[in-house]
């Protein structure tokens, strides 16, 4: 009996080990192809959208060339794969991504039933609405809203929070429901809805879209928490660490004050903590212990630089969004932005 036990859990043992080794071998296919497949939004201003010439710009996107820069040194080996709200998340259990960045909430369920994991949040956002303050004058809060018509994407978050929020207010709502974030907006813009509601950031970049972006405000409620996040598949830990560490790094290079503009120079630093997170220090093995080389994180900042930087020139101050930094500032700054140390 116990030699028949002793087979039984060998044999499992055997078949969890043969499942690992079969689904950890991201980086070596990333590095076979010569690129990152990186899930992104269909076109969200100052997170991911191709400009006239199809280059991809925005903050998420950003993100995708940081990894393609620690893999490769290169920012530019990264290829884009458009997804909408319930695409992408199939897109990535198949294996057509190697990596999503994409708007998306770190939830409980995503993160265990789903078969994901999520790298960090690289966005402290909430779910808010707007509207149309020309046609619903007056309306200065969503509380107002009882009895409205409100525009609202499926297969996200944001439909579930709604519910609960008009719930828990005993307010009643016409939810107008469309799959795709181009027909939700052109259905608010043609006026099939009162409001439109998704990620305060998401209100932001649509507003800039509009016709007459003037007559739209966003109103001040926040009813949710959107941790947001770029994701892999479970079951490869190594490009787990890679993607997470990746973002840990850029939060880490503000921090330290490495910038693109001098991340070479700050090679020679006397910093014992700069010259560790370059990779300079005598038999370094930051680089070693992920599977990559030990300057990767100098190859980040200056493919990218550091977070802040993606931050203001995609949706900050130097962006049209003009996002305040908020709960995305710094934890030195009295933000929630804090990396774990690189050693």
């Amino acid at each position: 009996m116990k030699k028949f036990v002793t087979g039984i859990l060998g044999s499992a043992a055997m078949v969890l080990m043969s499942a690992a080794a079969g689904s950890a071998a991201t980086l070596d296919d990333v590095k076979a192809k010569g690129f990152v497949q990186c899930g992104v939004h269909t076109g969200l201003a100052g997170f991911a959208a191709p400009d006239d010439q199809g280059n991809w710009k925005g903050f998420d996107s950003d993100f995708c060339k940081a990894v393609a820069a620690a893999v490769f040194g290169d920012p530019e080996k990264v290829k884009f794969t458009p997804t909408n709200a319930t695409e992408r998340f199939t897109a990535l259990q198949s294996g057509e991504i190697d990596l999503l960045a994409r708007n998306t909430t770190w939830t409980l369920s995503r993160d265990t039933s789903l078969g994901f994991n999520f790298t960090g949040v690289n966005y402290y956002d909430g779910q808010g609405f707007m509207i149309n303050a020309a046609k619903l004058p007056g309306i200065n809060s969503a509380l107002q809203l009882s009895g409205a018509a409100i525009c609202v994407q499926t297969g996200t978050t944001t439909e579930l929070n709604l519910a609960d929020y008009f719930r828990a207010n005993n307010m009643e709502y016409n939810p107008v429901v469309f799959q795709g974030f181009d027909e939700t907006n052109a259905a608010y813009e043609a006026g099939r809805c009162d409001a439109y509601t998704t990620d305060q950031s998401g209100l932001y970049a649509l507003r800039l879209t509009l016709a007459n972006p003037d007559e739209h405000v966003v109103l001040p409620e926040i009813i949710s928490k959107e941790p947001l996040g770029p994701l892999v598949r479970q079951g490869d830990d190594q490009w787990f660490d890679i993607v997470k560490w990746t973002l840990f790094a850029l939060i880490q290079a503000e921090e330290l004050g490495i910038t693109q503009a001098n991340v070479e120079e700050m090679k020679g630093s006397d910093n014992p903590e700069i010259k560790r997170i370059l990779g300079q220090e005598p038999e370094s093995k930051i680089g070693a212990m992920l599977g990559l080389e030990n300057d990767w994180v100098v190859k980040v900042v200056a493919g990218v630089g550091n977070y802040g930087e993606m931050f203001e020139r995609n949706i900050g101050q130097e962006s049209p969004l003009k996002i305040a930094r908020g709960l995305n500032q710094l934890w030195t700054k009295g933000g929630l932005q804090y990396a774990p140390p690189l050693r």
